[in-house]
C-alpha cells in the first residue's frame, strides 16, 4: 500500500528536467547531434581513406573518422619509407570492434584490393608503373606492385642476357604489366618491354643507315663455339669465328670476352637486314702483307704445327701465315704413310720453303730437304753388281718391292726370284718384312728406280743342265700333274718337264697316269726359256722328231753324263735349285770325262 502511494507520488516527476550532468534536455540533444555528425558511417569489409595521426617503428595510428583509431603495423608501409603524419592512406576495415572494443583495419589488404583494380587498368592502358624488387626466385624476380607480388621473368629484365639477378634485389624499377591471370591472381611484369620500345626506334635508325664496309662500335653480347654476337645498339650482328683473327682460333673466347666493347666492320647483310655479318680481323692488316720480303724459296723457316691432316701438316711461321708440309715432303721414302707418323699439333719444326705465292697467299714447305737425298750418291753406294740385304715391303703381280734404306726402294722382277722354280705370285716365294739378299742389276737415278735380282746371287744351274739334259738323253721322272692335255713330269734336281699327251703312251698301249714313275727321253731343251720337253714313248720306239745321231737309251744310261747324273740323284733324291754344290761337282766330273 505504501509502495503504491510512493509510485503515485513519482509518477508526475519530470526526469528529463533533472540535469545531473549540468545540461538541459535541449542542450544534450544538440550535443548528441553534433557528435553523431563527426562519425562516418563505417561499413565492415570495405576500403576507405584514413589519415596518419602518429607513427613509430612498430605502429602507425590512422584516423578513419570512427569512434576509435586504427592501428596498423609499420611493416605494412615498408614500401613507402617517406610516410609521415598527415598522409592519406587506404585501409581495409576488417571489423569495427573486436572483443576488446578496438577497431581492426589493414593497409596491406586495402592495397591488394585497390591494386587489382589498378593493375587491370594499367594492363589496358599500357601505363608505366614503379615497383620494388623484393627477392630473387627461380627463373626471375618477385616485385611489389601496388602491394601485389608480381613476377618478373629473367628474360624480361633486360634486352641482353642477365647473369646475376641479385644486383636488382632491393631496388625500385619501372615496369609494364604484360599479363594477368585472374583465376590464380598472378601478375607478370616486364622491364625489357620499356627498353625494347626505346631500342626499336634506335634499331630502325641503325638499320636504315647500314652499309657494307661501315665500321661500328658494339658490345659482345654472347659467345658461341662458332662465333660472337655483337650488340650494335639494338641490332645484333655475328662475327664468325673465321672473321675474328687472321690466325687460327680454336674458340672465340681466346679473342674476346663478354661485355667487351670493340669496333667491327659490316661484311654483309640480308635484304631485311635482320642477319648481319660482321668482321673483326678485317680492321687489321693481313699478316701476309707484313711478311718479310727476305723470305724466298729455298730459305729455312721455323714454325709451329697448328693443324694436322692425313695428307700433311699446316705450320704457322707467323701470326696468320701458314705453310703446308705435304706428307710426301716429310721423308725421302716412297711408301704411303700418314702425316701423323711424323708430326703432331704443337710441334716446333724447321722446314725449307719449296713454293711461295704472295698474291695467292700460299706456301709449301718441306722437311726432308733438311736431310741428305739418298739418291744423290746412289751409284757409289749401290753400284751395279754389288750385293745388299733389303726388306720386303709389298708385292705386285710382276714382282717384289724391297727397301734398301729409308727412301731407296728397288724392284725384284718375278723372273729374277728363282732360276728353277716357276712362281705364279711373289707371295709364294717370300713374305712382307722378310730380309732378302739381292744384287743390283740396273740403276736409273733420274727416275729413282733400281732393278734388283735374287737368283743372280747363285750360279745359273741351267748352264749345267744344258750338258746333262741333252736332247736324246733318258732320265727317270714321275708324272705329277696333267695339264692342258700334257703331263707335268718331275725330273732330277727339282726340274719339271712337259710330256705331250701323244708321248705319254706306254709300250702296252695304255697312257701313263699321274704318280707313275717312268723313263723319259729329252726331245727338246731350251736354256733361255728354261723349258724341257720329254717323251716316254720315245723310250721304246723311234720317231721322225727324234734327232739324228741322238744318244740311245743304252748310251745315255751308261755314258759319263748319265753316271754323273745318277750319282747326284742317289745322293740328292730331292735336290732343289739351291743344290749348287752338287751341280758344281757334276759339272766338274763332266769336264773330266770330256
Amino acid at each position: 500500500m505504501a509502495k503504491e502511494t510512493q509510485m503515485q507520488g513519482t509518477a508526475g516527476f519530470d526526469w528529463d528536467a533533472l540535469a545531473l550532468d549540468g545540461y538541459t534536455k535541449v542542450e544534450r540533444s544538440e550535443l548528441s547531434d553534433k557528435y553523431e555528425t563527426t562519425l562516418n558511417a563505417i561499413a565492415e569489409r570495405e576500403v576507405i581513406v584514413g589519415t596518419v595521426i602518429s607513427l613509430n617503428k612498430k605502429e602507425v595510428v590512422v584516423n578513419i573518422g570512427s569512434k576509435s583509431e586504427g592501428i596498423i603495423p609499420t611493416s605494412e608501409f615498408r614500401y613507402n619509407p617517406d610516410l609521415k603524419v598527415g598522409d592519406s592512406v587506404d585501409v581495409y576495415v576488417e571489423t569495427q570492434e573486436d572483443k576488446y572494443g578496438q577497431l581492426v583495419v589493414s593497409h596491406r589488404i586495402a592495397r591488394v584490393h585497390s591494386a587489382w583494380i589498378k593493375v587491370n587498368d594499367v594492363l589496358a592502358t599500357g601505363e608505366i608503373i614503379t615497383g620494388f624488387v623484393k627477392c630473387r626466385t627461380k627463373g626471375g624476380l618477385i616485385v611489389d606492385v601496388f602491394g601485389l607480388e608480381a613476377f618478373l621473368p629473367g628474360s624480361q629484365i633486360d634486352v641482353k642476357p642477365i647473369r646475376d639477378y641479385d644486383v636488382y634485389v632491393g631496388k625500385n624499377m619501372e615496369f609494364k604489366v604484360v599479363k594477368i591471370n585472374q583465376e590464380f591472381k598472378n601478375v607478370v611484369v616486364s622491364h625489357k618491354a620499356l627498353i625494347e620500345a626505346e631500342l626499336e626506334e634506335q634499331k630502325k635508325q641503325i638499320i636504315s643507315g647500314l652499309e657494307k664496309g661501315q665500321v661500328l662500335e658494339g658490345t659482345v653480347k654472347n659467345i658461341t663455339s662458332y662465333g660472337v654476337f655483337i650488340d650494335l645498339g639494338g641490332v645484333d650482328g655475328l662475327v664468325h669465328i673465321t672473321d675474328l683473327s687472321w690466325g687460327r682460333v680454336n674458340h672465340p673466347e681466346e679473342i674476346v670476352e663478354l661485355d667487351q666493347k670493340l669496333n667491327v666492320v659490316i661484311l654483309d647483310f640480308d635484304n631485311d637486314k635482320k642477319r648481319i655479318a660482321l668482321g673483326l680481323k678485317q680492321l687489321q692488316a693481313h699478316p701476309w702483307d707484313a711478311l718479310s720480303t727476305e723470305i724466298n724459296v729455298g730459305d729455312k723457316v721455323k714454325g709451329k704445327v697448328v693443324v694436322m691432316a692425313d695428307y700433311g701438316a699446316f705450320v704457322e711461321i707467323a701470326a696468320g701465315v701458314e705453310g703446308l708440309i705435304h706428307v710426301s715432303e716429310m721423308s725421302w721414302s716412297q711408301h704411303l704413310r700418314s702425316a701423323q707418323d711424323f708430326l703432331n699439333v704443337g710441334d716446333e719444326v724447321e722446314a725449307v720453303v719449296l713454293t711461295l705465292d704472295r698474291e695467292e697467299r700460299k706456301m709449301s714447305l718441306g722437311i726432308k730437304q733438311l736431310m741428305p737425298d739418298p739418291w744423290e750418291a746412289i751409284e757409289g753406294k749401290y753400284a751395279v753388281g754389288t750385293k745388299h740385304t733389303a726388306k720386303v715391303r709389298n708385292f705386285t703381280n710382276f714382282g717384289v718391292f724391297v727397301e734398301l734404306e729409308e727412301g731407296v726402294d728397288g724392284l725384284i722382277h718375278i723372273s729374277d726370284l728363282s732360276w728353277q722354280k716357276k712362281i705364279k705370285h711373289p707371295s709364294e716365294f717370300c713374305k712382307v718384312d722378310d730380309q732378302m739378299d739381292v744384287t743390283v742389276l740396273e740403276i736409273d737415278r733420274e727416275s729413282r728406280r733400281i732393278s734388283l735380282g735374287h737368283k743372280q746371287l747363285e750360279e745359273n744351274p741351267w748352264e749345267v743342265f744344258e750338258s746333262t739334259f741333252t736332247e736324246g738323253s733318258t732320265h727317270q721322272g714321275t708324272i705329277v700333274e696333267n695339264k692342258d692335255k700334257s703331263g707335268i713330269v718331275s725330273l732330277p734336281y727339282g726340274l719339271e718337264g712337259i710330256c705331250p699327251a701323244r708321248h705319254m703312251r706306254k709300250e702296252d698301249g695304255s697312257n701313263a697316269e699321274v704318280d707313275e714313275t717312268l723313263d723319259f727321253v729329252v726331245i727338246e731343251f731350251n736354256k733361255d726359256a728354261r723349258k724341257i720337253v720329254v717323251s716316254h714313248t720315245r723310250t721304246f720306239e723311234e720317231g721322225d722328231d727324234r734327232p739324228a745321231g741322238g744318244a740311245s737309251k743304252e748310251k745315255s744310261s751308261k755314258g759319263g753324263s748319265s753316271k754323273a747324273v745318277n750319282t747326284v740323284n742317289q745322293s740328292n733324291e730331292k735336290s732343289t735349285l739351291g743344290d749348287l754344290d752338287a751341280l758344281a761337282e757334276l759339272k766338274e766330273k763332266m769336264e773330266k770325262g770330256k
